[in-house]
């Protein structure tokens, strides 16, 4: 046996970052299988929607913003001459505003989103409108039959980098629909619409805004994994235990258990560690190992990276998300009045305009033409002017319909007394 004058074992700390398993690259793959229909892999490994819901799941400030920008895309609700027309959009009694909602959610997430198309037994009119999810879609493959475009789509719930699509592992056929398009309902039932803005390179599927920031937003889970990882080792800095008494493999792993569980983790903070050995010469030595400033660091990162997230969604002040800043919100008040201005018509205006008119299209097929509007949301401070509504529109919308609007939620649901 090979003699060993000293063994060195570390102390691992405990993972608590989110393994994505799947490389973050968003440019679409073909699955080459010749048993599989073809479709299109969103990201390397097909995984990408996943990767930005994880991004959204595990980042305080990138919630935050997603949040505050939806809130401001959805305002007040869906609004037009006549009311009725919004109460039911399909049987499972969902509202024009519940869709609304979704989609609002999933664009700003996504940078896209799908809608399920169900004409009448007639195909006179729309009969149903669902909501799907965005992640649970992939594109169809392009082909020169389709005229390269996209001929369908595929949805499950269980996309995976291992799913095999090869027809004959399923117990059914894979859900599919074809593209939204009207002129084919008299063939095609039920449509998909899936909104997708032109994005130079994307020919399949849609990035975010925020797509810029990703990696920021990934460094904002690991300065968190970094503090959550201090505080379960004890909040103190690293230490070096040596010992001399030439343990083997199993008597070394039975010490460093013995530690992580008396000295390790928030509950045993500020215990008092305590040794007993037969002879002075053989006490282990205890070293701490300084971290030469690195919760300054990371306190400074933390700033850091907050700003780049903040940038990345276009938000010019954290007051909009109701994060104080250095400098009181009085001093401040006309600066936030004209950030939120600011991020009104240049952040939120874009995705209530886009959506509004697909929304407005929709149901001018069954109720002729209309106006469709966004109730806008009021500035929450006390000196914003909010004795009136405002109304946002399509930006196909006349300047007389839309003041027509305006005019009539103000008389009939003013928002001060």
């Amino acid at each position: 046996m090979e003699n060993k004058k000293f063994n060195f074992s570390a102390i691992k700390k405990e993972e608590f970052a989110v393994n994505n398993g799947f490389d973050r690259e968003t440019n679409p793959y073909r699955n080459d299988s010749p048993d599989c229909p073809k479709y299109m892999k969103f990201g390397a490994n097909n995984q990408y929607p996943e990767y930005l819901i994880s991004l959204y799941n595990q980042s305080s400030i990138h919630a935050s913003c997603v949040n505050s920008i939806v809130q401001a895309i959805t305002g007040d609700g869906l609004v037009t001459d006549n009311e009725e027309i919004l109460k039911v959009a399909n049987r499972d009694g969902e509202s024009w505003n519940d869709i609304y909602n979704k989609v609002a959610l999933d664009y700003k997430l996504f940078g896209g989103y799908a809608l399920e198309i169900i004409y009448s037994r007639d195909r006179s009119r729309i009969a149903e409108i669902y909501h799907v999810d965005f992640s649970h879609v992939r594109a169809m493959e392009k082909t020169e039959e389709s005229r390269n475009k996209i001929p369908g789509y595929y949805i499950s719930n269980e996309w995976r980098p291992s799913f095999d699509f090869t027809i004959n592992s399923l117990d059914k056929k894979l859900p599919s629909l074809p593209p939204f398009n009207l002129n084919f309902r008299d063939e095609e039932p039920k449509q998909l619409l899936y909104h997708s803005p032109y994005r130079p390179g994307q020919g399949y599927y849609p990035l975010p805004d925020y797509v810029g920031g990703s990696k920021v937003i990934d460094l904002d889970q690991e300065v968190d994994n970094f503090h959550i990882s201090n505080i379960q080792n004890g909040l103190a800095p690293s230490l070096a235990i040596t010992t001399y008494t030439n343990a083997n493999d199993e008597e070394r792993l039975a010490i460093e258990n013995m530690l992580r569980l008396q000295y390790e983790g928030t509950s045993n903070a500020g215990n008092m560690l305590y040794m007993d050995v037969a002879d002075p010469s053989l006490k282990p030595d205890i070293t701490p190992i300084p971290q030469n400033g690195a919760d300054d660091y990371y306190t400074t990162l933390n700033d850091v990276v907050s700003q780049k997230i903040l940038t990345s969604h276009r938000i010019t002040s954290p007051m909009l998300l109701g994060i104080k800043s250095n400098t009181g919100l009085g001093n401040n008040a006309e600066e936030i009045e004209t950030s939120y201005r600011l991020f009104l018509n240049t952040v939120v205006l874009p995705f209530q305009q886009s959506i509004l008119g697909v929304f407005e299209g929709l149901l001018e097929f069954n109720h002729g033409e209309l106006t469709l509007g966004i109730i806008q949301k009021n500035p929450l401070f006390e000196y914003a002017n909010a004795d009136e509504a405002e109304v946002v529109v399509s930006q196909d919308a006349d300047v007389e319909d839309e003041k027509q609007l305006d005019d009539q939620i103000n008389d009939d649901a003013p928002l001060t007394e």
